[in-house]
């Protein structure tokens, strides 16, 4: 597989079981499932009208759409033609789109919705955009499946290998624009033997098997689900994609998968509405719940808890966590976290319950993965990302920032000679950002980002990271950000678990209007006041939270403040609330 390009991965299917299901997705309330000639032919077909389009190696294909076999057909034609894929995400804003197709000089664009076709269009005026194709019929607008017809029709399959032949494992596969906290995007440039090296560095993550099924929701125009999926078509597995975040739950109950890849919100959604469920139980089954849940937040590795534990565990698997994981379908090997720090407590109860979470580290200009939590007991240690892959090399920097050197490592920033200066220094090192250390002498710990890290006005340093992980851990926050910059102390901005908080109110005979009234009340303020005492008790003095606020309403993408894998955009939030944080800091 060392000089496999990523499209030799999809013809390589040929060489593993044939399937029926290889692609699947619900299409009027009904799965269509592609087999696995069905997939490569429609690819193949594709290939042909990109070529009949005169679309050229180096040409660059937008695309927008949420996860669905039609992606992978674009992705795959683009692959072995030489096109470029530049996806971007569908709540992509108009400054951030008209400011990729400029700089890419995307030549043709691929929606799925008439949405995200007048949002292109908007941002197209005076472009080198040539053409909009839709997925769905639009007036006016080529089909996909007129393309793929078109290609059918009129056959280029000498041409098609020609162009194939010609592509090198080291040339540029795709654009990935990332949603940076500041600033415009910056389009990571990735190879295809950056991809194959990550495919190969995590081949051995799970015992994959060609009848496994994958469930995938996170969005494919991000390096890490993609780079899954690369995975998953390298050992043969059929892939289905749910029909949005809110349809997981009952998807995983009609696919029943053996894998999927979480960002930890999401895992943290499933744990509190497992726990608000044991909530509403009564008498013994509420009991036996939560001595199941205790037992599972005190889990250790290797039976290090002694044999009256393991018994005491054994027990709660068969009455209570066997129902948590019927709930993932029945069939969950493995779930793979990453994008940002998940709290340790969630990875023991979900061990706890015969759940393998394998956390993971990366970043989109490493392919992703720098290293991983292996299924392998010997290879998994709770509270790091796991051991570095075989072939990536890491060292830590005098400050703690993790530098990385490796056949993952980007290209380099398109159009961007000196940022990609900065990132990736003379040696070839890649300078992350993130500051970590070695555990164990293998296993990789991720202690804060560098740049979120700030200074007190009394010069202590603050790594905010490890005090909201802490803070998360309570039922009554659901989200937390960490300020104090160039304060006295640091401070929080707290966003209660308002499902949880209305039980808690309802149960003490409390009044319950509305979010912006409940957080007024001297009671809740009191009631999560004690939350943060306990965890700064795990924090020397100048850590300790001295003050907080309550907010409303959860920060969400749609409002600005976190990016679409979930980070908090803290300079977006800090700016917003000014008003609030003069008030914490009693600023005239």
């Amino acid at each position: 597989m060392e000089n496999f390009r990523l499209f030799d991965l999809l013809h390589n299917l040929k060489n593993l079981p044939l399937k029926d299901d290889a692609l699947a997705a619900k299409v009027n309330g009904s799965w269509r499932k592609y087999s696995t000639l069905e997939y490569i032919d429609t690819v193949n077909f594709l290939s042909y009208a990109f070529i009949n389009l005169n679309i050229k190696p180096g040409d660059k294909i937008g695309l927008i759409s949420a996860n669905c076999p039609e992606w992978n057909f674009i992705d795959y034609a683009c692959l072995q033609t030489g096109a470029i894929n530049t996806p971007l995400y569908p709540t992509i804003s108009e400054h951030d789109l008209a400011h990729i197709i400029t700089e890419a000089d995307i030549q043709y664009f691929f929606v799925a919705t008439e949405e995200q076709y007048k949002k292109v269009k908007n941002c197209s005026v005076n472009s080198t955009i040539k053409e909009i194709i839709s997925f769905t019929p639009i007036q006016g607008l080529r089909s996909l499946n007129d393309l793929i017809e078109y290609g059918k029709k009129e056959p280029q399959e000498q041409k098609l290998e020609q162009l194939k032949n010609s592509i090198k494992p080291e040339d540029l596969a795709t654009l990935i624009y990332t949603s940076g906290t500041t600033g415009n995007p910056k389009g990571v440039m990735l190879s295809h033997r950056n991809f194959i090296s990550n495919v190969i560095g995590t081949r051995n993550l799970c015992p994959f098997k060609p009848n496994w099924r994958a469930l995938s929701f996170l969005p494919l125009n991000h390096v890490y689900e993609r780079m899954l999926s690369y995975l998953y078509t390298s050992h043969g597995l059929s892939v289905y994609y749910a029909e949005s975040l809110e349809t997981i739950g009952a998807n995983l109950k009609e696919v029943k998968p053996h894998i999927f890849v979480t960002v930890p919100r999401l895992l943290e959604k499933v744990y509190e509405k497992i726990v608000n469920t044991g909530s509403q139980l009564t008498g013994v089954k509420k009991t036996l719940f939560f001595w199941a849940v205790n037992l599972g937040l005190r889990y250790e590795q290797h039976k290090a808890n002694g044999w009256w534990y393991e018994f005491q565990l054994n027990l709660a698997n068969k009455i209570i966590f066997s129902k948590w994981r019927e709930a993932l379908g029945g069939n969950i090997v493995a779930v793979v976290s990453g994008g940002s720090a998940l709290q340790p407590r969630l990875i023991r109860v979900f061990h706890s319950a015969r759940i393998k979470v394998l956390e993971g580290y990366g970043l989109t200009e490493t392919s992703p993965v720098i290293a991983v939590n292996n299924y392998d007991d010997a290879k998994i240690k709770i509270g790091t990302v796991g051991p570095v892959l075989d072939n990536v090399k890491i060292k830590i920097a005098e400050d703690g920032e993790i530098y990385v050197k490796g056949p993952n490592v980007m290209m380099g920033y398109y159009k961007q000679p000196e940022l990609t200066k900065e990132a990736i220094d003379e040696d070839g090192w890649f300078h992350t950002g993130d500051i970590g250390t070695l555990e164990d002498g293998k296993f990789l710990k991720i202690t804060d980002r560098k740049k979120e890290m700030f200074k007190t006005s009394g010069g202590k340093y603050i790594t905010p990271q490890r005090i909201e992980n802490k803070l998360k851990e309570s039922r009554f926050i659901e989200q937390i950000m960490v300020i104090g910059e160039n304060e006295k102390f640091p401070a929080a901005f707290i966003v209660p678990a308002f499902t949880f908080l209305k039980q808690w109110c309802e149960k003490r005979n409390i009044p319950y209007t509305t979010n912006e009234e409940i957080i007024k009340n001297e009671k809740v303020i009191s009631r999560i006041a004690r939350e943060v005492d306990d965890a700064n008790k795990d924090f020397a003095q100048y850590e300790r939270l001295k003050k907080f606020e309550l907010f409303p309403r959860e920060w969400n993408i749609d409002h600005g403040e976190m990016t679409p894998k979930l980070s908090l955009k803290r300079k977006v939030i800090i700016s917003a609330n000014k008003a609030v944080c003069d008030k914490i800091y009693q600023h005239i």
